[in-house]
């Protein structure tokens, strides 16, 4: 997940109208208790101490569709200067990256002396597809943004907001493309962002954004995703709705792998594109599969079990001796480790790889300390979590072939055991 830009208001507030629509009337979707914000991560051995916890409710808009979050909390608390994720230490966004690149240079007509800016640019690692061939700039309010100047691709520390966009449009004029992969659900007032990119955007600039699909969440039942930080969840219809409030047509939509499950969508002023049989295909596909009453009804009640069944499959193992230890500490395992009330008596630590930010922390809410990955294969547990599980089978390979003799949890979307031995499920 990359840092998103935000308005930065400094302050939380309760959710009393569609974010998009503004349309009253919200219905319940989900709640998952009072969640601590995925970023709080107190130092290994440091003494506890009161720490917030937010309502994580999500709400259905009747009217344009769209799932988001009872609370926006301060972007402030959210995103702290030291926030630690990088994008460039996961190969499925790096991978991701640059085939993003390869597809623009497909669609668009791009010139060398074309603008990119991207949003929320944390580390540069999208950019960094780009900069051999195009002017980039970054915008980036953490101070992950300066390992991006550190390469050389420039970077604005600082939210994305009028002031960013108007001093990037008076240095460096208008952009032929503005990105915003995995933030565009994050931003507190969309419509101020969208009113911004667009007057930073060219005539015939071009939008992408790419955000977790809603039908991805329901389908494989991504509760794991559910924070803070993610205030909307979209689905095609959403987003489409959103954008031609602000005079952008969608021209071309497609479902990528990225976070379980998102969706890649490219949008333009009226006239500058002509339509993708994509968008059709796409807007036909959630008619079908329609998120309504029922179907969310049907999901809640199948996070209700998945959490059930994680806590008796880890509680039988721990009957039986069994150690546990979690791998990768992604934002979304604390959610994970939360809602079902894992505790360092059940999951013995959090292993990530060298180099992470998260290292030498605790998991958010909890004294499980994230610990560097070399330990699974040191003090091998009989038993690995997978909190990544969206990409065990990206894991479980790399994780035999370093060395680790025990067996796989996939938490989701049904708790099962992959046998050190096997690729089969029990």
């Amino acid at each position: 997940m990359k840092t998103p830009l935000t308005l930065g208001t400094g302050s939380s507030a309760v959710v009393k109208s569609c974010q998009v629509c503004k349309s009253p009337g919200l219905e319940n979707v989900l709640f998952l208790g009072y969640l601590p914000p995925v970023n709080t991560m107190p130092a290994i051995g440091s003494t506890p101490h009161e720490q917030p916890g937010y309502p994580a409710q999500l709400l259905r808009c009747p009217c344009c569709q769209l799932i988001q979050l009872g609370l926006i909390v301060d972007p402030r608390v959210l995103f702290p200067p030291e926030y630690p994720y990088t994008s460039g230490t996961t190969k499925i966004l790096r991978e991701n990256f640059a085939e993003l690149y390869r597809e623009c240079r497909s669609l668009l007509p791009l010139k060398p002396d074309d603008l990119v800016v991207d949003i929320g640019a944390n580390d540069g690692t999208l950019l960094s597809n780009f900069a051999p061939h195009h002017r980039v700039q970054g915008i980036e309010p953490a101070n992950v943004g300066n390992l991006a100047n550190q390469r050389d691709i420039p970077t604005l520390i600082s939210f994305f907001n009028a002031e960013a966009a108007t001093k990037v449009r008076a240095e460096k004029g208008a952009a032929k493309i503005i990105t915003a992969t995995n933030v565009f659900a994050h931003i507190e007032d969309v419509h101020a962002v969208v009113d911004n990119l667009t007057s930073l955007l060219a005539p015939d600039g071009v939008f992408v954004s790419e955000s977790h699909y809603v039908h991805s969440l329901v389908e494989t039942l991504q509760y794991d995703t559910i924070y803070h930080e993610h205030l909307r969840y979209y689905s095609l219809h959403s987003l489409k709705y959103l954008l031609e409030m602000h005079g952008l047509t969608v021209f071309h939509a497609k479902r990528i792998p990225t976070h379980g499950g998102s969706i890649r969508v490219y949008a333009a002023r009226p006239g500058q594109y002509p339509a993708q049989a994509s968008v059709a295909a796409m807007l036909l596909e959630e008619k079908r599969s329609a998120l309504n009453g029922a179907r969310l009804a049907e999901f809640k009640r199948q996070v209700a079990l998945s959490k059930m069944q994680l806590q008796s499959l880890a509680l039988d193992i721990k009957q039986r001796g069994g150690r546990i230890y979690g791998i990768g500490a992604p934002s979304r395992a604390s959610t994970l480790i939360n809602y079902v009330g894992l505790d360092d008596a059940i999951l013995g630590c959090v292993l990530e790889v060298g180099g992470s930010h998260k290292v030498g922390k605790y998991i958010p809410g909890t004294l499980i300390p994230v610990l560097e990955e070399s330990r699974l294969f040191a003090d091998q547990p009989e038993y690995a979590l997978l909190l990544s599980w969206h990409i065990a089978d990206e894991l479980i390979p790399k994780l035999k072939q370093k060395g680790f003799r025990g067996d796989f949890i996939v938490p989701l979307p049904t708790p099962r055991i992959i046998k050190a031995d096997s690729s089969t499920t029990n």
